[in-house]
């Protein structure tokens, strides 16, 4: 590729920084909820990048919000002043800027009732809930799958995954909910961490099964994913006008889906 052509695509990636893509928002003015994302990923983990647990909460709660990108190429550091550990989503309301999927999640939640109870109890309860999605699940679960998307010969994780998703399926056949006795941002973040496929594999859970597919049945996560799955794909187009590939990237697929989803 000559240098003048690489300096046109550096320019048009440029742009896109700093191009916004609104979403959902009211009477056409700019919402200060900012949702950050990638401008493209693979195929692979396109529905699963995290920005959607963010998406998902702005629908639920009728948030109006706006989506921004960084770019894919070079995401390992193009963005460290945001999130120093090079992953995304991060969120921006107004002057406050939040990294982490979970954080982000709790500070949607605080904003609206839909996604936490306002009482002492049903917010402790959906706090402890979120925070066992990530610590208690999530933890053991992402290690496990991404040995097994490498083709490890021994994952040497199973039992402790299988243990994990086996006293949650104790709990779900007891409840609907996780708190509150409704739908929260607790059972919007487990639903997230449950519904990889290879999670819905492993073992025979059918209050698990059954409860993710009500979480994930709901129109806000339809119109969500929905969203994800058209912005990619709106990158595939703005990168085929670029002249750029969109399937050679440096690394392997396994390599590449884990840093978008780790």
């Amino acid at each position: 590729m000559s240098p003048s052509r690489k300096i046109d695509i550096a320019a048009r990636l440029s742009r896109q920084w700093l191009a916004s893509w609104s979403v959902g928002v009211e009477n056409g003015e700019m919402s200060e909820l900012t949702i950050w994302t990638y401008d493209w990923v693979p195929q692979g983990p396109r529905g699963f990048v995290r920005d959607l647990r963010l998406r998902w909460a702005c629908e639920e709660a009728g948030l109006a919000y706006s989506v921004r990108t960084v770019p894919f190429e070079g995401r390992e550091t193009n963005h460290l002043s945001r999130q120093p550990f090079g992953q995304l989503p991060f969120l921006d309301d107004g002057a406050l800027h939040i990294f982490e999927s979970g954080a982000g999640l709790l500070h949607l939640a605080r904003k609206d009732e839909k996604l936490m109870p306002r009482d002492p109890e049903g917010e402790a309860e959906t706090v402890q809930w979120m925070m066992a999605a990530l610590n208690s699940i999530e933890m053991v679960t992402v290690p496990w799958w991404f040995l097994e998307i490498s083709g490890a010969a021994d994952n040497g994780l199973a039992g402790w995954v299988g243990n994990r998703l086996s006293q949650l399926e104790k709990v779900l056949a007891e409840r609907e909910w996780l708190a509150a006795d409704r739908f929260t941002a607790a059972d919007l973040l487990m639903a997230d961490v449950l519904r990889v496929s290879k999670l819905r594999s492993f073992g025979n859970r059918p209050a698990t099964d059954h409860y993710v597919a009500r979480v994930t049945g709901r129109p806000a996560f339809q119109k969500a994913h929905a969203d994800q799955l058209a912005h990619f794909a709106a990158g595939d187009e703005s990168r085929r006008a670029a002249g750029q590939s969109s399937v050679r990237e440096a690394g392997d697929l396994t390599r590449r889906q884990s840093d978008v989803r780790p």
